[in-house]
């Protein structure tokens, strides 16, 4: 069974092919999506996108004059998601170190129920000059540690906000690419709780 993710929804699949009334542009990036949860990132090619949407190779071009304009339109529905679950209600409820604690766990999380958009999102070689303006809609997320940080540390909540960021991004592109599971088990929020509590203390 196909699963659902925030992005572009509605139409049919014939002989995995869309047949649907829903604009081009929206069942490019639709396509681009399925396409980067199924087999990932290196194998999100316009050809294979233009395939499982059945149109031609030169069809996107209209909307999107570059691949890598198309990967940035991709990217965003994935930043939406991952704003969404870092902005949730249950993210600002307790102390800034249990909010901060549970933020970086939906970051994991994110990372590891959708590893390819994770490599999307901050492949900048592909994505920097493509389109979508990404590194701005990026700030606000990047804005939630930095706040929660500034309840503890005000003088110098950004340089620690960073130096926690780089912490918890290491640990998810571990578990995006299945590198912990030999050495941690699934849940990994006592080690969570341990580097943002070292970078709080500090």
């Amino acid at each position: 069974m196909r699963t659902s993710y925030p992005a572009v929804t509605g139409g049919a699949r014939v002989d995995n092919v869309y047949v649907t009334a829903i604009p081009l542009r929206e069942r490019l990036i639709e396509a681009g999506v399925e396409l980067l949860e199924e087999e990932g990132l290196a194998n999100l090619s316009l050809r294979a996108i233009t395939r499982r949407t059945g149109v031609s190779h030169g069809a996107p071009r209209r909307y999107f004059p570059t691949h890598n304009a198309l990967l940035a339109a991709i990217a965003a529905t994935g930043l939406t998601d991952l704003a969404s679950r870092l902005q949730a209600d249950g993210v600002r409820r307790g102390s800034p170190e249990e909010l901060l604690v549970e933020a970086a766990g939906r970051y994991l999380d994110f990372a590891a129920e959708r590893p390819g958009m994770f490599d999307l999102l901050f492949r900048h070689d592909l994505l920097e000059g493509a389109g979508g303006n990404l590194r701005q809609q990026s700030l606000p997320l990047f804005q939630v540690f930095i706040d929660l940080v500034a309840q503890v540390h005000s003088d110098d909540a950004r340089d620690r906000a960073i130096a926690l960021w780089t912490n918890i991004h290491g640990l998810a592109t571990l578990r995006a690419t299945r590198a912990l599971d030999l050495l941690a088990t699934t849940d990994l929020t006592p080690m969570v709780r341990h580097v943002v509590h070292a970078h709080l203390s500090r």
